[in-house]
């Protein structure tokens, strides 16, 4: 009996999907739920597991566009299992025969095949041409004057070939869709950055006090992205139009708080959403980053896991980036940027101190969100950071991080 396995609907509104690469080989034995393929979908990379046991045959190639429903693969569920490592046997093997060159792709070449003559030999010097590098449409393949003229070098310049490759690749369809999204941002939005800067210290003594007790007890780690989470939850509590969304002539806001997280996963950049974040304590964020952010690493991320945010945090700061201004996530209005803490000389009480510093950065829609909102926004996230005790932890750490 023959299965026919046919792409399933890796969400809501997704169409279509890209055969990624297939992780069996055409004609291979598979068995019941073993991943056989990746698709992309223009929001995630999903696994296609084998729906029955048996030989498989490809409907599809690698980097086809598969509509949603559409036959992928077939499955022969009588074909048997081979022995051991085996591949299965087709059941119609070809007879092996000794290729035959037609009379007509028999070489003809001469002494004077790729040869220049005086005249071109002229030419290519001149042009710093290779002689290798030009097909000659002269007597038996000799290359005359005006091959040497039409000869043009790669880029305009004269370079070794040997020496210089490039490759061709097709984008992922996910690779795609970022593209399309970005783009479509910078030309649909009035996209504004405010910048400010924020003094570590705070945070860095509590981690130094409470880290070690922390990762004890919960088994996860006391970072900087629940400090950042809690810190922006609050400020949008105090300003809503940063919580909000265009759609059309309206605007849609929101009395909860998805904070959508961006992690650089195997399959490029991936923005899993913190759900009810406004309801999470210390350990909650802290855990949920670490599940989230091991599911985009593995591959294992799913669409409904990566929609619906209402704001985003990117840390470009894990690479090194010491400023930058992020892109909008659309459709949401706002995007808060972390970057990478740095020791710098800063003025406190009429002296000059060193301290942690880090530049944050508030990319946001004007159209929806006005300069005061902006500003006050990243301002009371960085009130937040710099006061975390009195601010985020109800003067309370112990209690607040529940050691």
């Amino acid at each position: 009996m023959i299965l026919e396995m046919k792409v399933p609907s890796p969400g809501e509104s997704i169409t279509e999907v890209e055969i990624a690469s297939w992780l069996v080989e055409d004609g291979d034995y598979v068995e019941k739920d073993q991943a056989i393929a990746e698709v992309d979908s223009d929001k995630a990379t999903l696994e296609l597991p084998a729906e029955e046991s048996g030989i498989i045959t490809f409907k599809a190639e690698e980097g086809d566009a598969v509509a949603v429903g559409a036959v992928v693969c077939l499955i022969d569920m009588d074909g048997a299992k081979p022995d051991g490592d085996a591949k299965a046997i087709k059941k119609t093997t070809p007879s092996i025969e000794e290729p035959v060159t037609p009379e007509s792709e028999v070489s003809n070449k001469t002494y004077a095949s790729g040869t220049a003559s005086p005249a071109a030999k002229k030419v290519l010097a001149e042009k710093g041409i290779d002689a290798s590098e030009v097909r000659g449409t002269g007597k038996d393949g000799r290359i005359t004057k005006e091959d040497a003229i039409n000869a043009v070098p790669s880029m305009g310049e004269a370079i070794n070939k040997q020496n210089r490759k490039s490759d061709r690749k097709k984008l992922s369809l996910l690779r795609r869709k970022v593209a399309q999204r970005l783009v479509s941002v910078k030309n649909e939005t009035a996209m504004l950055t405010t910048f400010n800067e924020v003094d570590m210290q705070p945070i860095f003594d509590l981690r130094k006090k409470y880290k070690e007790t922390f990762k004890e007890k919960h088994e996860v780690g006391l970072g900087f992205m629940s400090f950042f989470t809690l810190a922006v939850v609050r400020a949008l509590e105090m300003y809503p139009d940063v919580n909000s969304m265009m759609d059309g002539d309206f605007k849609v806001s929101y009395d909860f708080t998805d904070i959508s997280i961006a992690v650089s996963g195997p399959k490029g950049l991936m923005v899993p959403v913190i759900r009810n974040a406004n309801s999470l304590t210390f350990r909650g964020v802290e855990s949920e980053v670490k599940r989230l952010a091991i599911r985009a690493r593995d591959g294992q991320i799913t669409v409904d896991e990566m929609t619906g945010g209402t704001f985003t945090i990117t840390n470009g700061g894990v690479f090194g980036s010491m400023l930058s201004t992020p892109i909008i996530n659309p459709p949401q209005s706002a995007i808060l940027g972390m970057h990478n803490i740095v020791e710098r000389p800063v003025a406190i009480e009429g002296k000059v101190v060193i301290r942690p510093i880090m530049y944050v950065a508030l990319s946001y829609d004007h159209r929806i969100i006005d300069g005061k909102e902006s500003v006050g926004f990243l301002v009371a996230v960085k009130e937040a950071l710099e006061n975390p005790v009195e601010i985020l932890m109800d003067n309370n750490p112990k209690k607040a991080l529940e050691l």
